[in-house]
């Protein structure tokens, strides 16, 4: 490993990501993985099932 990746590494441990970010990735990975399985699926319909169950 090279010393500029290892130093970029190093950085990213101290990095936190905020609510928003975390709900972002938790819908791209969920739009993904479902996609794969069942291309009729949208990035609209992932958001308004996460906007569903958070009312719950």
């Amino acid at each position: 490993m090279t010393e500029s990746l290892s130093r970029l590494i190093e950085m990213s441990r101290s990095v936190r990501a905020t609510a928003a970010q975390q709900e972002e990735q938790r819908r791209s990975f969920a739009f993904g993985n479902t996609a794969l399985e069942n291309p009729r699926i949208t990035r609209e319909m992932v958001d308004e099932q996460a906007e569903s169950l958070a009312r719950e």
